[in-house]
């Protein structure tokens, strides 16, 4: 108990101590623009009374949801098949390294020009944003396996199909779930961008359209915190994976 306290209040304090700060600054300054904390909080419950909250809460994790299950069914095993096999490595990895650094945000009018403005264009962009950072994490993890280990099964008759299976694929889950704890967070970036420039719904355009219509700032802000509380609650879901036994080797302290 008094460990699982030692861990809860530091970063509570922290935020108490922010929160307290952001209030007193405003009041001093009697900004007619910024909203204090109460403010957001009224302002958060005005939109959850009314349903638009959980409306748009819905929508970008739907998005959110379904391009990165499609990048995850493919990231993973073609990083396994790169890494596993060379061929493959030597051939797809320079395609990839270049795609890679490429800014999600720059494919969104072509995403627009394919898929029009509706929910494939931002899935399409969220699928991009997170599918190379799994498969690099992926190949990188086949790679990192000591290769005496494998040469000496190999040695004892073990198969490749067997050894890929009882061996490579439980030495590769710990990278795996740090490839997918990086694309949930990319992908939550993307989405909230995608919406603020092409879509009618979502947290994103939430932000968008509460500047714009009467410069409600008090829901801009309680906008930006709920996009960071549900991003540190999909990493919380992620880590959740690494207390599997097959992967609890990985973090044992």
């Amino acid at each position: 108990m008094n460990e699982r306290l030692s861990r809860i209040l530091p970063p509570l304090a922290v935020m108490a101590a922010v929160i307290a700060l952001w209030w007193v600054v405003v009041v001093k300054t009697e900004s007619p623009i910024f909203p204090t904390p109460w403010q957001v909080v009224t302002g958060t419950l005005e939109l959850a009374e009314d349903g638009t909250l959980w409306e748009h809460i819905t929508a970008s994790l739907f998005r959110v949801g379904m391009g990165f299950g499609l990048a995850l069914l493919v990231a993973v095993p073609l990083g396994l098949w790169m890494g596993w096999v060379s061929g493959a490595y030597r051939t797809l990895n320079p395609i990839f390294q270049m795609l890679r650094p490429i800014s999600p945000i720059a494919w969104i009018p072509l995403a627009i020009l394919w898929f029009g403005m509706d929910d494939i264009s931002p899935i399409f962009l969220i699928f991009i944003s997170s599918v190379f950072p799994m498969i690099v994490q992926t190949t990188s993890g086949v790679h990192t396996i000591e290769r005496r280990y494998l040469r000496a099964a190999t040695n004892f008759g073990v198969s490749r199909s067997v050894l890929f299976r009882q061996v490579v694929i439980p030495a590769v889950l710990p990278e795996i779930i740090v490839g997918m704890r990086i694309g949930i967070g990319v992908a939550w970036l993307v989405v909230v961008a995608a919406e603020m420039i092409a879509l009618r719904s979502g947290l994103g355009y939430l932000i968008m359209d509460s500047r714009n219509a009467g410069n409600r700032y008090d829901l801009v802000i309680a906008s930006m915190i709920i996009i960071g509380l549900i991003g540190l609650l999909l990493d919380g879901i992620t880590r959740l994976l690494e207390r599997l036994k097959t992967v609890k080797w990985r973090y044992v302290r």
